[in-house]
C-alpha cells in the first residue's frame, strides 16, 4: 500500500531531514521523493510505502499535519488511491 505526502511552506534547512525522520518512525519507506525551492518557497512531494507502519495510518496522517503545524509546513498525507482519486478527469 502507498501513500503520497505533500510538503508546501517556506524553505528552511532540514525540512526534509524532520519529514523523513517521521516516515522512519512510523515504519515508512520512501519509494520516491522530489522537490523544489522556487525563490523562498518550497514544494516536496514523496511516494511512501505505507505496508509495514507501526502506527493506524489515520494517526500517521494526524502525526504529519500536527508536523507541519510545528513547522510551519503545510504537511498533508493521503493514501495513493484517493490521490489518484482526487487527479483523475
Amino acid at each position: 500500500m502507498k501513500a503520497v505526502i505533500t510538503v508546501v511552506g517556506h524553505d528552511s534547512r532540514g525540512i526534509i531531514a524532520t519529514v523523513s525522520t517521521k516516515c522512519a518512525e512510523a515504519g515508512a519507506n520512501i519509494i520516491e521523493i522530489s522537490q523544489s525551492v522556487l525563490k523562498e518557497y518550497f514544494a516536496m512531494i514523496m511516494v511512501i510505502d505505507v505496508s509495514a507502519l507501526n502506527v493506524h495510518f489515520t494517526d500517521f496522517v494526524d502525526d504529519m499535519r500536527r508536523l507541519g503545524e510545528a513547522n510551519n509546513l503545510d504537511i498533508r498525507a493521503m493514501h495513493e488511491d484517493i490521490f489518484n482519486s482526487m487527479h483523475k478527469i
